[in-house]
């Protein structure tokens, strides 16, 4: 059996879910060894389970005896120690882990940013940029004169650097694209001047995408940091997001740089533009003459784009196509020339239609942070959280001299005892962080201060969140629940299983004698044959094996055959089984004289060995299933019987009683 589907079966018919918590106000409802459950869980699973729609509705007083079946399994479970196993424990704290999650993360944060992202998908944006790299391993002062540097280019293009031309002192903007050519460090400003394109949520790291979709069209923004270095970011035009395309293309390619071949290219592509205006087929031409080699071979089709999923001049002249059918002009890319054919066009869809793909895009974007650091202030506030503002000085300071990883640090870090925060009673040293960093040293940044506080920070989120953590039980009610169904219903299992399922399966003695003793309830209403249809290749075979069969036993038949007349030539084959009119046609015939069957000229001699079963199975092996489901009930009324007797069990009737007449 599946546990895991077991256990959600179990969550289901016990009403694993959100759950009253105990309270003053929630009586004991039964104990068990003394042990209290209480009436705002028995009244939960009544009610989820007693719903109209419900396939077997019970009264109160039957479901009282299922719940109290069901409590008592869980408790022998944790009399024989299953609740201590080392197996139990590890798969109890990873089902615990994966309920934590919705629980340890601002929610109402990713919503919002599910909502910004799809606002911003209802409008492209079109865009030119300076990017200004910020060295690897920069300093400090490297990282400000880079900043300077982007400072001075967004004056360049805004308001002008002043020049003194005689007299007079002039200024006045410069042009974007040629302050891009001089300055931008983007390998292809040579070509676009800093021109971009079109952009899309996702399609940018979300600090410049931010950047882009609040700049008004016309301006200049102010320098914004990504992981290459810093951009100044030119909105040069709004529209309503056109939705998705789907194109085929031919394509020929050539570098911009090299004249003769680009001059090749061009040729060709317009011979072939020619072929298209002249009616020919665009998927065969594609197939036979486009030298994209990913797309040739299915007709030039390409899967659904938007706007910033192809570069500029490619996805400029798709989009412009108006009609299904309509082909473009030869276009240029950096790439080389392309026909585009337009074959389908689609608007955006709804915000319900992708509201879970853009969860999932935002879970793996860079602004999931976002709503981490939200969850962290959340926290923060809800402990108490309190920092000494001067406590990272030392840290500061010997970042200043040493590497992370050199020991030096470590060994004067180790000396450092002063407070650096503190929330909910609990009090972290500058020891405390110090072992934090000597476990996590590595980091992406490169400025010592920079490397301290990205340090501190994930440390003062890890411990905020361990914390957190360790509370939901006492916070949530339907976590605390949750988390307690879960570990009944794995030690249900593992008692259920180890006590009547492994049991019926492996107790042969015990379900035979079940079995003789109950033979009278699995009559049949037909006759059966139990046997084999034993098929021959030639008339040797068939005298040897007819011979065989006469001798060996009824279960042993078909490994005699086997073994004695089959070798690299399979000279019989055999069918087993429990039969009854019209399962087999050759048993039908043999036996019950009925049907028209008529052996294969492959395997032409055919006979059946076997009994005819009139009303009673033979073995419990004849019934398998209908006996092990039985026989497995029988052992667990008995075992139910037994767990009565052991443990004692005491209804709080008063309360029940005024359960029932809540139920008249």
């Amino acid at each position: 059996m599946n546990k895991k589907g077991f256990i959600i079966g179990i969550m289901g018919f016990f009403g694993i879910g959100i759950c009253q918590a105990a309270t003053t106000n929630d009586p004991v409802l039964l104990t068990i060894d003394g042990q209290p459950v209480y009436q705002s869980e028995f009244e939960y699973i009544y009610s989820k389970n007693n719903t109209e729609n419900a396939i077997d509705p019970k009264t109160i007083d039957e479901y009282m005896e299922l719940f109290i079946n069901f409590k008592l399994k869980v408790a022998e479970a944790e009399a024989q120690g299953i609740d201590t196993t080392e197996a139990f424990v590890k798969e109890l704290a990873g089902y615990r882990k994966q309920l934590a999650k919705p629980y340890l993360t601002d929610n109402n944060a990713i919503d919002s940013l599910i909502k910004e992202a799809y606002a911003r998908k209802l409008k492209d944006v079109e865009m030119a940029h300076i990017a200004l790299q910020v060295p690897r391993n920069a300093t400090a002062a490297d990282t400000l004169a880079v900043y300077e540097k982007a400072m001075l280019a967004k004056q360049r293009v805004t308001t002008g650097i002043p020049v003194k031309k005689g007299r007079k002192t002039i200024q006045e903007p410069e042009p974007f694209d040629a302050v891009a050519k001089e300055l931008s460090d983007d390998p292809s400003v040579a070509q676009n001047g800093g021109y971009f394109g079109w952009v899309a949520p996702f399609r940018i790291v979300y600090p410049l995408e931010n950047v882009i979709y609040t700049t008004p069209v016309g301006e200049v923004s102010d320098p914004v940091r990504s992981p290459f270095g810093y951009h100044i970011i030119k909105v040069l035009a709004e529209r309503p997001n056109p939705g998705e395309i789907l194109v085929s293309h031919i394509m020929i390619m050539a570098p911009k740089n090299d004249g003769a071949r680009d001059a090749v290219a061009k040729h060709k592509i317009d011979s072939i533009y020619q072929c298209v205006l002249n009616g020919e087929d665009f998927a065969e031409l594609a197939k036979k003459c486009s030298e994209d080699r990913g797309t040739a071979a299915q007709g030039g089709a390409l899967p659904w784009f938007g706007t910033g999923q192809m570069i500029p001049e490619f996805s400029d002249a798709a989009f412009a196509l108006k009609e299904k059918g309509d082909v473009s002009a030869p276009i240029r890319s950096a790439f080389g020339w392309h026909i585009i054919k337009l074959n389908d066009k689609r608007k955006i869809a709804s915000f319900e239609e992708i509201k879970d793909d853009l969860k999932r895009s935002v879970e793996r974007d860079e602004r999931i942070k976002v709503a981490q650091q939200s969850f962290i202030n959340k926290l923060k506030k809800a402990y108490g959280y309190q920092e000494n503002k001067n406590g990272l000085d030392d840290f500061y300071q010997l970042a200043g001299q040493y590497a992370l990883k050199d020991s030096a640090f470590m060994k004067e870090a180790e000396k450092l005892t002063a407070t650096l925060f503190s929330f909910a009673g609990k009090t972290y040293s500058q020891a405390d962080f110090a072992a934090y960093l000597a476990k996590n040293p590595n980091s992406g940044q490169t400025i010592p201060g920079c490397i301290i506080n990205e340090k501190f920070n994930a440390y003062v989120a890890q411990e905020l969140t361990q914390y957190e953590n360790s509370q939901l039980e006492n916070k949530y009610t339907d976590f605390r629940n949750l988390v307690k169904e879960y570990h009944d219903g794995i030690l249900l299992f593992e008692i259920s299983n180890r006590e009547v399922w492994e049991r019926a399966s492996t107790d042969i003695e015990g379900i035979t004698g079940f079995f003789e003793e109950n033979r009278s309830n699995y009559a049949w209403d037909k006759p059966h044959y139990k046997g084999h249809v034993i098929y021959c290749k030639d008339k040797g075979t068939y005298k040897a094996a007819r011979a065989i069969a006469k001798k060996a036993d009824n279960d042993s038949i078909e490994s005699y055959l086997n073994r004695r007349l089959n070798d690299s030539i399979q000279y019989v084959q055999i069918e087993t089984g429990l039969y009854v009119e019209g399962d087999n046609p050759a048993i039908d015939r043999y036996v019950f004289k009925s049907g028209n069957f008529e052996p294969t000229e492959e395997y032409p001699y055919v006979f059946v060995s076997g009994k005819l079963l009139k009303k009673l199975p033979e073995t419990y092996t004849d019934v398998r299933g209908s006996v092990t489901a039985d026989y497995q009930d029988f052992l667990e009324q008995a075992w139910i019987a037994e767990l009565r007797k052991k443990h004692d069990v005491v209804i709080n009737e008063e309360t029940f009683e005024t359960m029932r007449q809540k139920e008249l």
